[in-house]
């Protein structure tokens, strides 16, 4: 008997636009637009992965296009964002951050400006139909030329206050040093943005200091590859400097082969805030109420242990103050109640145990 991890409230913090969708919804899109999904996002689904290497880095962003040319219309958009927040409303979120590069998508949506502001419409639609406060991550492609971050962060700067509450850097941080994007970042920080790069994922510790020392990043995507470096892991903890760990991810792109190898415990005992994600649900399988029912089965988390990692999530989140109160409040009240059966554990996604090459399938991605 232990307490209910779909009712413990918790922020989502590390979650891609296309990589949110579900699988049954990818499936039903492609064959409304006629888009030919290949057998690893069909039958072989979820794909088995493995991205530490540049071939295999190019194959899971192959899979990534692939599923975000289903996302042709409007109505396509509103759908991924609003089941995207049932799905996180159902696992106890309170709060989700979506993290989109509009240029991925403008193309179909009039440019930049009109796919954010339609990002940003279908987030505002999803909150009131599910109840969960959202907020949006744009984020720039570091296998791009730094003046299109530049033009990224301008655009996420004059919606600042308007829904994006946060600036990011993803794809693949073995291409584009962090110092290229320092301009864009620091035009996303004058907005009052959170700086919030990926790194330490494919890369080592050098690649979570660039992002602190020259992003100024509040956050950092991944980051657990920190913990090859003692005195990092104290730095994190010490600047407050949160991390968003996605357990499922690290075992699907490769950057460990087991769960029980993604150093969460070990990030966790020494004080670095940790705030659990589940980076792209579609192509990983397991969503967010399964990362923390890793933690508990897997790391031998506590009730009280996995009630501070949603403390640490809600308070390294872009939430407004007033809803970060009522969330932590949230927190301790279900840390007050007493144990009782989880209703209905699913999740049930498969996880590589031993990743190896996935079949062909970014703008977005992990």
């Amino acid at each position: 008997m232990e307490r209910p991890i779909s009712r413990l409230p918790k922020a989502h913090l590390h979650l891609h636009f296309t990589g949110s969708m579900r699988h049954p919804t990818l499936v039903d899109l492609a064959e409304r637009s006629g888009v030919h999904l290949p057998n690893a996002l069909v039958t072989d689904w979820p794909p088995r992965l493995r991205a530490t290497d540049e071939r295999g880095w190019f194959r899971f962003q192959r899979l990534y296009d692939i599923a975000r040319s289903v996302l042709r219309t409007p109505e396509s958009i509103y759908r991924l964002v609003r089941e995207a927040a049932e799905d996180d409303r159902a696992a106890g979120a309170g709060w989700t951050e979506i993290q989109v590069d509009p240029s991925g998508y403008a193309g179909h949506f009039d440019g930049l400006t009109a796919t954010l502001e339609l990002v940003l419409d279908a987030v505002r639609a999803a909150e009131q139909a599910t109840g969960l406060r959202m907020g949006v991550m744009v984020a720039a492609n570091r296998t791009r030329h730094p003046l299109d971050a530049k033009a990224l962060a301008r655009l996420a700067a004059q919606f600042a206050g308007r829904g994006v509450v946060s600036f990011g850097l993803s794809n693949d941080e073995r291409r584009g040093r962090a110092l290229d994007f320092e301009g864009a970042f620091r035009i996303a920080r004058r907005a009052g943005l959170l700086s919030t790069p990926h790194g330490g994922e494919l890369q080592g510790p050098r690649s979570v200091r660039e992002c602190l020392d020259d992003l100024a990043a509040d956050r950092v995507g991944h980051g657990v590859r920190a913990v090859e470096d003692p005195y990092l892991v104290e730095r994190i903890a010490t600047q407050g400097v949160t991390l968003e760990v996605c357990p499922t991810s690290n075992v699907g792109l490769g950057v460990v082969n087991r769960l029980e190898q993604v150093p969460l415990r070990r990030l966790f005992d020494a004080g670095a805030p940790i705030a659990l994600g589940t980076d792209d649900p579609l192509l990983f399988g397991p969503r967010l109420a399964e990362q923390y029912r890793i933690a508990r089965e897997v790391f031998g988390f506590t009730d009280p242990e996995l009630a501070e990692l949603a403390r640490m999530s809600i308070r390294g989140s872009g939430a407004p103050d007033w809803l970060k109160k009522e969330l932590l409040g949230g927190v301790d009240d279900w840390l007050a109640a007493p144990p009782e059966e989880e209703p209905g554990a699913g999740g049930g996604a498969r996880v590589a145990e031993e990743p190896h090459g996935s079949a062909p399938g970014g703008t977005d991605p992990a």
